[in-house]
């Protein structure tokens, strides 16, 4: 750029349009170009600047002669065409006051909406002092122009039809490199995201809660006639944390929910209470799946004691009684004692005697306190 001239080129817009200006003069001046075409041309690597822009350069107050010493230190008049600065009469006068300095040919017009030379003044994008000019025959770069399918990819191709004529090169020695450099960076951007999305993803599932399943595995023979495990709780406790569960009657399976997923691996102690089991405890290693052996208390229902007396509520001695195919002799004082396989348990037992009972049944457990009489 000459030395005469202070900046490289002036925006002239209507304030409804500031947005366009703003974004216009940000692209500009931040454009670089090839080290080739530098070497070639004699730029620097951002040679469009600076760009004279009023929002960030001029005071209010200061508009008429502070603008045309602006206008006349300004390589370049870049007119953003609209139907706004169609009907800005400041736009204009800019127009016009640059047109009169003799540089003509330095006027510029970017269109950002409406059509030029329309019939429908609504839509018309040229200032009428264009066309009293006689400039209305220039062609504007337009961003709205459809020569590619994304709307992005017109924008970019009008900043470098501007570019061009700016520069006074030829369009397909910029555009070819910066739709290449576009492709780079749309790549670069993509490879970003899926790295940032993976990243996330493998956080989110590092860090998402889980839910523990621990299965009750009974170590005991099984039989069908007993009570399943009920009134139990199953306490994990992971760290300082202590969590209790209640488990369903008959349950074979308790869920933790929620636990920390960075917790898994670390060491556990579980432990289960409840009727007519024995209190389990294991520590383990935390997963997601994991089992805890329960043992059922066999002498629950296994241990019978009763006291078997005669219709004068005397102890009957040396008399045997058979519980299930356990015999058993009373003692002197007519107790009777016997302990009863978990495969031959039950909540209630036939009573076999010599002689006949009262009460030829008996409920379990029986710890003696139960009398059973002879008739």
């Amino acid at each position: 750029m000459p030395a005469e001239y202070k900046y490289f080129a002036f925006i002239s817009y209507n304030s409804r349009d500031l947005k366009w200006g703003k974004r216009l003069q940000r692209k500009l001046e931040h454009y670089k170009m090839s080290t080739t075409l530098c070497s070639e041309h004699g730029w620097e690597r951002k040679p469009l600047r600076p760009i004279f822009f009023a929002p960030t350069d001029i005071q209010i107050g200061e508009l008429d002669e502070e603008l045309k010493e602006r206008l006349r230190n300004s390589r370049h008049l870049i007119v953003i065409c609209s139907p706004n600065s169609a009907n800005s009469e400041w736009v204009g006068r800019e127009i016009r006051y640059f047109h009169s300095l003799g540089r003509s040919k330095d006027i510029h017009f970017f269109i950002v909406a409406g059509t030029p030379n329309s019939n429908n003044p609504s839509e018309e994008c040229f200032n009428p002092v264009i066309r009293e000019l006689g400039l209305n025959g220039v062609l504007g770069a337009n961003v709205n122009e459809r020569n590619y399918k994304w709307p992005y990819l017109n924008r970019e191709r009008a900043y470098v039809q501007l570019i061009t004529k700016l520069l006074g090169v030829e369009f397909d020695a910029i555009w070819q490199r910066h739709r290449r450099m576009m492709i780079e960076r749309a790549i670069a951007i993509s490879v970003i995201i899926i790295v940032i999305v993976a990243t996330l993803a493998w956080a989110w599932q590092a860090h998402r809660p889980v839910d523990i399943r621990v299965r009750l595995n009974e170590t005991t023979l099984h039989n069908d006639n007993l009570p399943q495990l009920s009134n139990a709780t199953m306490t994990l406790m992971l760290d300082n944390d202590t969590i209790t569960k209640s488990v369903a009657t008959g349950s074979r399976e308790v869920i933790f929910p929620n636990i920390p997923r960075d917790k898994i691996g670390s060491t556990v102690r579980i432990m289960l209470c409840g009727d007519y089991y024995y209190p389990a405890a294991s520590t383990a290693t935390l997963a997601e799946s994991m089992t805890l052996d329960i043992t059922r208390d066999t002498m629950f229902y296994g241990s019978v004691r009763f006291n078997l007396l005669d219709k004068e509520y005397q102890p009957v001695a040396g008399e045997d009684v058979t519980i299930a195919g356990i015999t058993a002799t009373s003692d002197d004082n007519g107790f009777v004692k016997m302990y009863i396989p978990i495969e031959h348990q039950r909540e209630w037992h036939h009573i076999e005697c010599r002689h006949p009972l009262k009460r030829d049944s008996i409920q379990t457990p029986c710890t003696g306190n139960e009398l059973i009489m002879l008739q």
